[in-house]
């Protein structure tokens, strides 16, 4: 059936949660006509905000055209890694979405990224700080590290996310790379 080699292409959806999916959507016709018509509708209003590069049904997007601090860019790697920090309502600046991380073995130079328009807003005299929030990675670090060379000449502010031991934990149960890096990231008291 068609329908459950499409839902394998999905993450994280294999041949036996597609199968149950299918005949889900079977036993419901008026659900397969919701799905298709949600699905026309991502299709046909999302795309990327004009400034930050987030997913979005308006351009610009909620978060740029409010009333946000546009002094301070947070750089991530995807949309979902921003809508992440936003659950978090401990961000109040602006978004920039690189839409990746550098991977030469996979082929994601700079050029496939979003970091000349990252750039070009630093230069506008805007943006006093970048916040580097991209993931813990081999690629999401050297996406940092990247980013940090090219940035410091430019006279910002730079940061990077905090990492280490997460709240609640016992450090006998915390990988040993992680307590490295909350040693080395240790605040002063």
């Amino acid at each position: 059936m068609r329908l459950v080699g499409e839902l394998k292409k999905l993450p994280g959806i294999g041949e036996r949660t597609a199968l149950r999916l299918a005949f889900h959507l079977l036993k419901s016709p008026q659900n397969v006509t919701a799905l298709a018509e949600s699905l026309c509708e991502v299709r046909d209003k999302v795309r990327p905000c004009s400034l930050c590069f987030a997913i979005t049904e308006n351009d610009p997007c909620a978060i740029c055209s409010g009333n946000r601090e546009t002094g301070t860019v947070c750089v991530v790697e995807n949309s979902q890694d921003l809508m992440a920090l936003e659950r978090s309502n401990a961000y109040h600046g602006v978004y920039h979405v690189l839409e990746g991380a550098l991977s030469p073995l996979s082929g994601v130079g700079p050029s496939a990224l979003r970091i000349g328009e990252l750039l070009a807003r630093v230069e506008s005299g805007v943006v006093n700080e970048v916040v580097i929030a991209t993931n813990f990675t081999v690629e999401g670090e050297a996406t940092a590290l990247y980013l940090t060379r090219l940035l410091k000449p430019l006279n910002v502010k730079i940061s990077r996310l905090a990492h280490g031991i997460p709240l609640g934990s016992d450090i006998e149960f915390v990988d040993a790379a992680t307590v490295q890096w909350a040693l080395q990231g240790r605040n002063v008291l």
